[in-house]
């Protein structure tokens, strides 16, 4: 059986901790930051869980991270 090949665009938005979870990093931080606040910017900078419906694929995608 031939080894399962890593997805390479998810290999870079996705971690997986310790316990298992899957971390992704938060939308709406790249462009027109602006009309933003500094409060709103700080906190779209913490990585959050990935959800739980989503879990299963994204761990398909990464088998070995």
């Amino acid at each position: 059986m031939p080894k399962q090949k890593t997805h390479s665009a998810s290999k870079k938005r996705f971690k997986v901790t310790g316990t298992g979870k899957v971390m992704r990093s938060q939308a709406f931080k790249k462009h027109i930051l602006t009309k933003k606040t500094t409060k709103r910017k700080r906190n779209l900078r913490k990585s959050v869980v990935a959800a739980h419906s989503n879990e299963k694929n994204i761990l398909q995608l990464i088998p070995y991270k």
